[in-house]
């Protein structure tokens, strides 16, 4: 699409609001809301923000930052009154002069696509989300009371999110994003929806649409979407399993995969990054080894029984990260595995003292990222100095 697009769509639906999104560099979603009258001066001179007030941005010294809208990010909400429509668009983020913002995270996800492009490779990327669905108190407040004690796979009326997830997949269809399977996970409360693979930068936007719609339509039922790796601990975690292809290029993918593992240590921060990360890891079928296997949900990164050896499964990613700078790592990871002609360690299904760790909580996570001079490459240094700080 292009910005005359958007805008003569926005004439012909009665859209009332613009809400220009962007991310913060852990990957929260932000907003700024223009009328229509706005639009054309934020395709062609972009709106400022204040980004001293965003962690990880800038200083109070030089603080304008600009959104441009990505037209291709369109979307109109569905929940909102069709009397007057709201829509959604995600922006870059630019300095004043113009050129890109370098700890934007899209900007960084979209040169590791690229220097991918550069070597005739496109990765696809479909990814699984685990979150739990809680009642509200009275004040809508988590209570982290679970809707249900159903189980895996259970159905109606154990299984009392049926209705809560139907209605996500609706709403994100109506979105132009659609879901491939959604079920209920193991835990009491815990709920899965899964997605088809698409190319690096839309399934990033559709996750980050995807987290954003499950929270507004859990709201709305009076409960909380909590994607937290550990929110009940005697309960499953919340995994966010990464599926990666490379298009046209069955040949690549172990090489590939063994690019992933090579630097796993190093970027574990930027999957689990935060401190309840490692209370999910090495139980409930969340790995603790740097391994690999066909089919075995234990190891770190498995090849499903229908995809020989297309597609592979990373396990040990969570829903805290920030899903732009997870895919672009993992890009990068495996290009160098590509680059290099890796072989990948053996397979298998057992796993023991001989097998690398890996790390074991956020203290030794943020070590291994600041040794790496490989993460300072891909995501600068400001990035890596945040995360590790």
């Amino acid at each position: 699409m292009t910005y005359e697009d958007v805008i003569e769509f926005c004439e012909e639906q009665d859209v009332r609001f613009i809400r220009l999104s962007y991310f913060d560099i852990y990957g929260i979603q932000k907003n700024v809301s223009v009328l229509p009258s706005e639009l054309k001066r934020a395709f062609t001179e972009g709106i400022s923000f204040d980004a001293s007030a965003i962690d990880g941005f800038l200083d109070e010294v030089n603080s304008d930052l600009f959104l441009y809208p990505d037209p291709n990010t369109m979307s109109i909400l569905p929940w909102r009154s069709m009397d007057g429509s709201v829509i959604r668009m995600y922006c870059d983020i630019k300095y004043p002069d113009g050129t890109p913002f370098e700890r934007d995270v899209r900007y960084i996800l979209k040169k590791a696509v690229n220097k991918a492009k550069e070597m005739g490779i496109s990765v696809n990327f479909g990814s699984e989300f685990e979150f739990y669905l809680f009642k509200q108190d009275e004040n809508g407040e988590n209570t982290y009371i679970p809707l249900d004690q159903a189980g895996y796979m259970d159905i109606a009326p154990l299984d009392k999110g049926e209705n809560v997830r139907r209605e996500i997949c609706l709403t994100l269809s109506e979105m132009g994003i659609d879901p491939e399977v959604s079920h209920h996970e193991m835990g009491h409360g815990q709920n899965e929806i899964d997605f088809r693979y698409s190319s690096a930068l839309q399934a990033a936007d559709n996750a980050a649409t995807f987290k954003w719609v499950v929270q507004a339509i859990a709201n709305m039922q009076g409960l909380v979407a909590d994607f937290s790796p550990k929110p009940i601990n005697d309960q499953p975690g919340n995994g966010m399993h990464i599926n990666m292809s490379v298009e046209n290029h069955e040949e690549l993918m172990m090489p590939f995969m063994a690019g992933i593992l090579n630097r796993t240590e190093e970027m574990t921060l930027f999957l689990n990054p935060i401190k309840d990360s490692y209370k999910r890891l090495g139980k409930d079928k969340a790995p603790q080894y740097i391994s690999w296997s066909y089919q075995n949900r234990n190891q770190l990164i498995r090849i499903p029984a229908t995809h020989s050896t297309s597609r592979i499964e990373l396990r040990s990613p969570d829903c805290s990260c920030n899903i732009y700078l997870a895919y672009a790592l993992l890009i990068c990871a495996g290009l160098e595995g590509i680059e290099k002609k890796l072989e990948t360690i053996p397979c298998t299904d057992v796993t023991t003292n001989d097998l690398k760790r890996l790390p074991q909580d956020l203290k030794e996570a943020k070590r291994k990222a600041s040794e790496s001079e490989w993460l300072r490459n891909i995501l600068g240094k400001d990035v890596v100095d945040i995360y590790v700080g």
